[in-house]
């Protein structure tokens, strides 16, 4: 994966010397190709380094390597060059020259994927990196997490957000927020089933749907086992007859198994359930075969 997304990296000298993005997609010989899926999107964007710089500092914190160290230091110049003065992050480049896309709808300043992930990546980098910059930009990104109609799948990253900043510190606004964000959450379910947004019908997508997990973190650091218990209900129902099938819906993609294999992960480390742990194992599996294909479908 690693060397994946090096091939997919490129220098964006405009965002700081030592800047980095990563290309939104490559072909297979290694070039970086443009996103389209909605219109002409953009050749990176601040989602998925968002993600990588979480990734590098979880890298740095554990093998102190420089190259990662590297690697933390240009996605975040990247990330901190793509929010506009208001708080607001844009999430995708046009072009390697810096050109914003400013019109796309994946892509408009202060959008809620993009900007509740660049606050959660920069939360992370504040417990990794010494620079004075991430403050100023979480606290100017948090100030647009205000909205009451927030659908669940952003806000748990929003709560991520929170955990993450109040890792030995005690802030009672943001304790108030995360309670707040959880009864949220946890409201927007059907039956014992958590939703990802209001409007959903069936069972709810696996891709992103984190909230499970999310609100097991959440009921230990505020105290509630109210919220730990809504989250195994719904993991129960969510993903356990997924995972034991092996994930045979009619399609699957890797982000819906990376979702149940956090949830899980989560919940077993909360519960201490060594059901948990079987299944969050038994979803990994899918990646190296334990699929409806019988194929691995990552290279290792």
């Amino acid at each position: 994966m690693l060397r994946q997304i090096a091939r997919l990296g490129r220098g964006v000298p405009w965002a700081g010397e030592r800047a980095l993005a990563i290309a939104v997609y490559g072909d297979a010989e290694g070039d970086a190709l443009p996103a389209q899926e909605a219109g002409y999107e953009g050749v990176a964007c601040v989602d998925d380094a968002a993600r990588a710089l979480e990734l590098y500092c979880d890298l740095w914190q554990a093998t102190r390597l420089p190259w990662a160290l590297r690697w933390c230091e240009g996605l975040l110049e990247f990330v901190l060059a793509m929010q506009d003065e208001d708080g607001r992050w844009v999430n995708f480049i046009l072009d390697w020259k810096g050109t914003r896309n400013r019109e796309g709808r994946t892509s408009v300043a202060g959008g809620g994927f993009w900007q509740a992930r660049a606050l959660l990546a920069l939360a992370h980098a504040s417990r990794t990196l010494t620079d004075e910059r991430i403050d100023g930009a979480l606290q100017r990104g948090l100030a647009h997490t205000g909205a009451t109609d927030v659908p669940p799948d952003v806000r748990v990253l929003h709560m991520m957000t929170a955990l993450a900043l109040l890792v030995d510190a005690e802030d009672v606004e943001l304790l108030s927020l995360l309670a707040t964000w959880s009864d949220e959450v946890m409201s927007c379910r059907r039956g014992d089933m958590l939703m990802n947004s209001p409007f959903e019908r069936g069972h709810p997508h696996l891709w992103g749907h984190l909230q499970e997990g999310v609100l097991a973190d959440a009921g230990v650091r505020l105290g509630r086992d109210d919220l730990v218990l809504t989250a195994c209900r719904s993991a129960e129902l969510v993903f356990s007859e997924s995972v034991r099938a092996g994930f045979a819906q009619r399609r699957t993609q890797p982000y819906d198994v990376a979702s149940a294999v956090y949830v899980l992960s989560r919940l077993a480390d909360v519960t201490g359930a060594s059901e948990y742990s079987a299944l969050a194992v038994a979803a990994r599996g899918w990646f190296d075969g334990r699929n409806p294909a019988g194929r691995p479908v990552y290279s290792r």
